[in-house]
């Protein structure tokens, strides 16, 4: 069977009904983006990449069960990667801001945080990989328990269990500088 394609090389019929497809649901989905994000340009950024991405895998189409369904949890989806983004970039931006503001520190001190990151450092690689990849996971990325286990395919005990595990191993190896690093953030936090 020969499939008949437009002079761009694509087939008119799926042309035709992915642009019915965006016009039936851009707004609604853009509506949705604005109440999870609170940005209309990032909403509407959001809900273009979805269709990009829908239209980079249009030949599987006929796979996806409900489309609008399908693209309302992809939305959601990419809402919350925007969101998580957001908070990290914030949260950099404070640090930096709170690091090129504070010129109290002294030598010693800086030192001894320098001297800390590293301890830190070298106790998060020795840990064993699946262990520190779910700390990393679960520390610096924020994802709850239930999160990892769907990332990485495990159980939530087992998440626990290797959370348990890390936090254990990292307590004794970091025990000598938990006293520092506490009056430490005490100071940054004064």
């Amino acid at each position: 069977m020969r499939v008949e394609m437009d002079a761009t090389g694509l087939r008119p019929d799926i042309d035709a009904g992915f642009e019915t497809l965006f016009k039936a649901h851009f707004k609604g989905l853009h509506a949705y983006a604005i109440t999870i994000i609170k940005d209309e340009a990032a909403a509407e950024d959001i809900v273009q990449n979805t269709f990009f991405r829908l239209w980079e895998k249009k030949e599987t189409l006929s796979e996806i069960s409900s489309l609008p369904a399908y693209l309302y949890r992809s939305v959601y989806n990419e809402s919350l990667n925007y969101l998580r983004h957001a908070k990290v970039k914030s949260a950099y931006a404070q640090f930096t801001v709170q690091q090129m503001n504070d010129k109290e520190h002294t030598a010693a001190q800086r030192v001894g945080l320098k001297e800390l990151e590293q301890k830190l450092d070298k106790a998060l690689k020795e840990l064993p990989e699946q262990c520190r990849t779910i700390f990393q996971m679960s520390r610096f990325e924020e994802l709850k328990y239930r999160e990892i286990a769907e990332r990485l395919g495990l159980s939530i005990k087992t998440i626990e269990n290797q959370m348990g595990k890390a936090l254990k191993i990292l307590r004794t190896q970091l025990i000598d500088y938990l006293p520092a690093a506490l009056l430490f953030l005490l100071q940054i936090l004064n």
